[in-house]
Parts: structure tokens; sequence; C-alpha cells
């Protein structure tokens, strides 16, 4: 009896070449029991089994199996008669592997290198990515930003609502004494400010619901901008480090833009204020903050105290329109030799430079944009955009809207055409910038040059007829 106690007992100490493979639990089964012998087994909870069939043997993750029952459960399974032994060597107990780590996961292990050097705990990067998975839909949201892609007037007619001008009304009466500190301290324009916090997050109504480390990791993991998303999850990880936001409340868009302000992280570490000096910048939930901070971005980015954005103008009969009006920016006082007026009536600025800004023909809306307008693309580098943001901006302050209309009858060219337009351009020796199909202001740069050329009025604007006019070339 002794003998088969220590066999048995040697058996569960030495090295086993099928476990030595694993770190991880296996299942091994006891045989059954020969006729006419007791079955009498200690209670599971005294000798750690789980059922008679199949009882657990843990192994260390050094190879060696540890025995799951203390020695006297040895010997009382020995007196049993069972054949313990020969049964676990002629039935080796299958062996439970784990799961390869998936491709996003190896990604994720790859950025802590980066992480550590920016000072990142490892404490902050396992809360960071606990839970975090790859969310492919991420990338289907890159192709098609809705002010890349609409025509300006409906990007505007939904951006520049008067449900949104009435409601920035009312929270501009609501905050009005951090919007004036704002413009105090900054020498940003009041309406700006609001115009931003309006287009952006509707003044905070909806910041985003996306987790932003999964977002921007999803993005970098899909090649989409590698370097500059790979860049934004570690300037992610620093601002959780730093302790402005817990991990499960660093929310914002599909693309990492977080909180009322929609800053990237590393806009957030450049540029967020603690407006109201509660001890952390809170850009989420913090309304002072917000606009502490998008006033501070502004100023950040040239923006001229005293200097308007821009407004609209109406152009005199007759106006004899260059290439370089709308490139090379000229004093007001030169567009007003030339007849020049702006369209609410109010005298031009004595001081300060501007360029036309024609987006949709000689027939629509045309403004006079200074260098501030520049200031707010800084935020999101698209025309409509910026437009929607000071507009918006004027009308919380009191103004009256365009007075011209825009050409809603027009057709606008579809993204094919656009390209085709871009390649004959770029043929003959235009820049158009990238092959796109978009009508964005390098097209209408190259465009106007070509207008200029051939003789038409330089507006820039895309039209089927110009299509047509190139094809034939």
């Amino acid at each position: 009896m002794y003998k088969r106690i220590l066999d048995n007992f040697a058996h569960f100490s030495e090295p086993h070449s099928a476990y030595s493979q694993s770190g991880y639990t296996v299942i091994a089964s006891v045989a059954k029991q020969p006729k006419g012998r007791s079955t009498a087994l200690p209670p599971a909870t005294s000798c750690g089994l789980g059922d008679v069939a199949g009882t657990k043997a843990s192994v260390s993750k050094f190879g060696k199996r540890r025995a799951s029952w203390p020695l006297v459960c040895l010997a009382a399974l020995a007196m049993t008669g069972l054949p313990l032994a020969p049964a676990l060597a002629k039935q080796r107990p299958p062996i439970v592997k784990a799961e390869r780590p998936s491709p996003f996961a190896k990604y994720v292990e790859a950025l802590w290198p980066d992480a550590e050097k920016a000072g990142v705990s490892h404490k902050t990067f396992n809360a960071a990515f606990r839970g975090v998975t790859y969310d492919a839909k991420v990338v289907a949201n890159t192709e098609g930003q809705a002010e890349f892609v609409k025509p300006v007037w409906d990007y505007l007619n939904s951006a520049v609502s008067a449900g949104r001008v009435e409601k920035g009304r009312a929270k501009f009466a609501a905050e009005r004494s951090w919007v004036q500190k704002a413009h105090a301290d900054y020498g940003v324009s009041e309406g700006v400010v609001m115009g931003i916090w309006g287009i952006e997050t509707d003044f905070g109504a909806f910041a985003g619901g996306d987790n932003v480390v999964r977002s921007l990791t999803s993005l970098a993991f899909a090649h989409y901008q590698e370097d500059y998303f790979r860049g934004e999850i570690i300037a992610a990880l620093q601002i959780l480090e730093e302790g402005d936001i817990e991990p499960k409340r660093m929310l914002g868009s599909w693309a990492g833009a977080m909180g009322q302000t929609q800053f990237m992280p590393s806009s957030f570490l450049k540029f967020a204020v603690d407006f109201d000096g509660r001890g952390r910048r809170d850009i989420w939930t913090d309304s002072a903050d917000a606009i502490g901070s998008t006033a501070n971005y502004l100023k950040e980015h040239g923006w001229t105290p005293g200097l308007p954005w821009g407004f609209e103008v109406k152009l005199p009969d007759g106006f004899d329109l260059s290439a370089a009006d709308s490139s090379k920016p000229a004093p007001f006082s030169a567009f007003a030799q030339r007849g020049v007026t702006r369209a609410d009536g109010a005298a031009m600025p004595e001081k300060g430079d501007a360029q036309l800004l024609i987006l949709a023909g000689l027939k629509g809306p045309i403004f006079l944009a200074t260098s501030n307008f520049q200031a707010i693309k800084s935020y999101n580098n698209s025309t409509s955009y910026a437009l929607a943001v000071a507009l918006l901006g004027d009308e919380i302050l009191g103004g009256e809207g365009l007075r011209a209309a825009w050409p809603v009858k027009d057709r606008q060219l579809a993204p094919a055409e656009v390209k085709e337009l871009q390649t004959r351009l770029k043929k003959l020796g235009y820049d158009v910038g990238e092959i796109d199909g978009r009508s964005g202001e390098a097209v209408r740069a190259g465009l106007r040059k070509y207008q200029e050329k051939i003789g038409l009025p330089p507006d820039g604007y895309a039209t089927p007829a110009l299509l047509k006019r190139l094809k034939a070339k």
C-alpha cells in the first residue's frame, strides 16, 4: 500500500513532457473503479477535487505539475485500490491552449515603448487599453466628412440653422461672463468662439460618445494617417497620466476629437486651459474651460485682435476681377477704391488686409476674408467649416445673415467629374492639389488661373460648362 502511495505521489512530482508545454490548467480523468472495490473518496472540498469523473490538476508555469491534493488525500485514494498512476499514464489529458494575440492586440503592445518614453506608466497604459478592441466603423467614417462633400449652401443650411442661432444666443447670455473674459484675455472675437462651440458640439450638447483611445488606435492600426494618429494615441495617454480625465470618461468623436471643443489630444496638451481655476482642464463638462481653451487655441494660431474674420461684400458692375484678388491680400482701402462695399452697408475697416472669397461664382454671396479667417481654418481646414463658424457667430451676436442668395439650382459636379476636371487641369500645368474629387481651395486656385488665361472671369467656380470646355481641348 505504501509503495502505491509513494508511486502515485512521485507521478505528480516529476516533470511531464505533455504539461511542460503549457502554463494552463488541464483536466485529468480518473480510471474507472474495478468491480468489488469501495467507491468512497474524501470530500471534494477537503481534497481539492472537482468530481469523480474529471479531476483538475494544476500545472506550474515552469513545466512541473503541482499536486492539487495533500499527501493524506493521495493516501486515501490509494486505499480505494484505484490504479491511479497507470490510468493517467495511458490517458494523456488534453491541453487547453491560450488564444493567440490578435494583430490589433500586438499593435497595442508595440505602442508601449513610445508611451514609456513619453512618461506614461504601466498602470495608465493598462487602464487605457483595458477592454479596447478594433473599431471598424471609424475607418468607414473617413470617406465622407460633411463639410468636404456637401455643396457649401447645403452644409451652411444645417450648420447655421435658425434653431442653432436661437440656442447660441441663449448660451451666450448664460455664459456671457466667460466669453467676455476669453475676449479680454486672448483678444479673440466673442462671435467666433461661440461659432466654434456651436458647430463643433452644438454648444456642448453632444461631444461624442466614442472611446478616444479605441478610435485613435483603430485608425492607426488601419494605416489611416498612421504616423499622425499614433502620435495622438501617445498624447491621449499623457493626458490620462496627468489626471485631467479618467479613461472611461475620455470620450469624443470617431476621429478622436474630444470634449466640447473637439480638441485632438495633442491640441489639448498644448492649448487646453483651466479657465475657471478648478484644478484641472475639463473640456468635457466645464463650459468655462471649453470657452477659454478655444480662445487660447485661436490666439496661438495667429488670431489678430481687433481684426474681423471678414464680411459679405458687393462687387460693382464691371468689376475687373483678377485671380490675385482671391489669393493675395490687399488693404481694405484698396478694395473700397475699386468700388467694393459691405453688404450690410457698414463702413470698411480703416486698417487691415483681406482677399476675396468666392465659393459659388459671381452670382452667389461674395466675401472679403482676413487672416483671422485662416486662423479659424486652423481648427478645421475646410472653407465651408470656417464660413459656418463665422456666420453663426455673427448671427449669435445679432447679425442678420447673408444678403445674397446661393445658386441652389446650379448643378454641382459629381466627385468623378471633379476628378476629371482636376486631371485635365493638371495635364495643362495647373496645380490642383491631390486628385481626390473634392472642389477645395486648391481646385479653385488652379481653375482661377485657367479662367484668367482663357479670358473668363476668374471666380474659381467649377461648373459643367467649364468641364465641357476642358474636355474639348
